[in-house]
């Protein structure tokens, strides 16, 4: 494996900004690869099956996670994401650096097997900042978004677990952020920092 090959794990809450901040990093580092993950969930308007996910259905996954298939998998809402784990040896392999777009569950188990990775959570500046920009998007249901706003807060508190944290108040602001972590030079968004233990009893409460 290519020693300049780095595995990374960005985490964050329904409604964070993460795709967008993913979609943004990929334009500003051609070297970096995101691994597709797989899910039961059905696809929404415009995603295409092997770009945003490889959509399966539950049996597929398990008889998949059965076999060993996964880096990680876990279960949120109600379905299930893994990453294939022959995926992102072979990227690695070729000296391309890997990104898991991955819930807290799945980072936790990555951060075991692959204790060199580079974790990072994205928060939200408040909580109505959150629940804005998950009604803005349209993508769900009245009912579905007062879920994932009650679970937003669980996910939240397991930020400290992670090596960084980068908050997406001003966009291009957090692009910078994670653009500084990526190349090494994030030490001063450790997840440990004042402003972070500051900013999450009013997003978790």
């Amino acid at each position: 494996m290519a020693r300049s090959a780095q595995l990374f794990v960005i985490s964050a809450p329904s409604g964070a900004g993460k795709t967008s901040l993913v979609k943004a990093l990929l334009k500003e580092r051609a070297a970096l690869v995101v691994s597709v993950s797989h899910t039961t969930r059905k696809p929404r308007p415009q995603e295409q099956p092997g770009r945003e996910y490889h959509f399966v259905t539950a049996e597929e996954f398990e008889r998949l996670a059965a076999a060993g298939a996964f880096l990680e998998h876990a279960q949120v809402f109600d379905n299930r994401y893994g990453t294939g784990r022959e995926q992102v040896n072979a990227s690695r392999s070729s000296g391309r650096s890997v990104l898991l777009e991955i819930d807290w569950q799945g980072a936790r188990q990555v951060r075991k097997s692959e204790p060199n990775c580079v974790s990072i959570f994205i928060l939200p500046p408040s909580r109505a900042v959150l629940e804005e920009r998950l009604r803005t998007r349209a993508t769900d249901s009245d009912a579905v978004i007062e879920r994932r706003l009650a679970d937003a807060a669980s996910d939240m508190s397991h930020c400290l677990e992670f090596d960084y944290v980068v908050v997406n108040d001003q966009f291009e602001q957090a692009v910078a952020d994670l653009l500084s972590i990526i190349d090494g030079q994030g030490a001063a968004l450790s997840a440990k920092r004042p402003e972070i233990s500051a900013l999450l009893p009013s997003l978790v409460s």
